[in-house]
């Protein structure tokens, strides 16, 4: 390969070579090509070297947090890499100077109150489109009722729904697979009901997405449903319990896996058994992602150190007998 002239020529050559190999588009890529935005801003061509890249993570971003800094340095690793097999001289931060880009906060769990009021909010929004308030009212709900991903949601079609057997056919999620997703009957009537809307306002190809915005039944950006998300009042006046600074869509996924666990734990459901089925249910690679929860949510840790006392205790009363 030819020496690029500067970085952003590399970066869009960089971009260019990951979506021919297959690479699907994330915000990552995004911020390759704002580091060589910044770089170019600073009279910088080439090469890539450690003060760019550390000043690039800490003055490009928009919360001042060790955290944010490490993700954001931690982005331009594969591009690093790019660049190192086009020109030796190529240098990136040794080790963690930040600390680790990798940490799980507690999530928000929402109160069903909570959810109800994001519902019922969602119905006023402005209908740009005639289709707007619905749509969102349904997929939010959907996502709560679920826990399916924000991305699942917009990716669904109407071919992979089977209202009349209560089935969602969820198809190339997160990490690659499909799964079958059963349907609670009040759920199914509230997809009945936004279909019925939707068949006056968008086109009814079965090749085309079930949640639209579109008259032609195009799938609605991700951003455009962060946006609408962040225009309701309820999300923004809701205090957040978990680790992050505010309320998030994604928020309603977990919140859908830790009432699931709650219910299960105090039932006295055996969780170990259940909850392969629940990792399955909401498209976890692994079981051990949904038991994250057990450590993470608090209300979830209470219970289980009581069902744990209380075993301990049966256990103190047959040994005693």
């Amino acid at each position: 390969m030819n020496q690029p002239f500067n970085l952003i020529e590399a970066a869009v050559a960089f971009l260019d070579d990951r979506y021919r190999r297959g690479f699907v588009r994330v915000s990552s890529d995004n911020r390759v090509s704002a580091f060589a935005r910044f770089a170019a801003d600073r009279g910088h061509t080439w090469p890539m070297t450690v003060e760019l890249c550390l000043g690039w993570a800490r003055d490009g971003a928009e919360i001042a947090d060790p955290y944010t800094w490490a993700r954001r340095l931690d982005s331009l690793r594969p591009f690093s890499r790019f660049l190192a097999n086009i020109d030796p001289a190529t240098r990136f931060p040794f080790g963690s100077p930040f600390g680790q880009a990798a940490r799980r906060l507690a999530p928000h769990i929402y109160t069903s109150a909570e959810i109800q009021r994001i519902i019922e909010e969602a119905a006023k929004l402005q209908p740009t489109v005639p289709l707007r308030p619905a749509t969102y009212t349904t997929m939010f709900g959907l996502l709560a009722a679920t826990g399916l991903r924000i991305s699942e949601a917009l990716s669904l079609r109407l071919a992979d729904t089977d209202l009349s057997l209560g089935l969602l056919t969820i198809r190339a999620s997160k990490f690659g697979g499909s799964r079958i997703v059963p349907l609670h009957p009040t759920t199914v009537r509230a997809l009945d009901r936004y279909l019925a809307r939707r068949r006056h306002f968008a086109d009814r190809g079965e090749a085309s997405h079930f949640f639209t915005g579109h008259l032609d039944g195009r799938a609605i950006e991700y951003a455009t449903a962060f946006h609408a998300f962040t225009r309701l009042p309820a999300r923004n006046d809701i205090r957040p319990r978990g680790g992050h600074p505010w309320v998030r869509l994604h928020d309603l996924r977990h919140t859908f896996v830790c009432r699931r666990l709650m219910l299960w734990l105090e039932h006295g459901v055996d969780i170990d058994n259940a909850i392969l089925a629940l990792s399955t249910y909401v498209g976890h690679a692994e079981p051990k992602s949904t038991y994250w929860y057990m450590e993470a949510v608090p209300e979830l840790m209470a219970l289980t150190s009581l069902r744990f006392e209380r075993s301990a205790q049966k256990m103190e009363v047959i040994d005693h007998a």
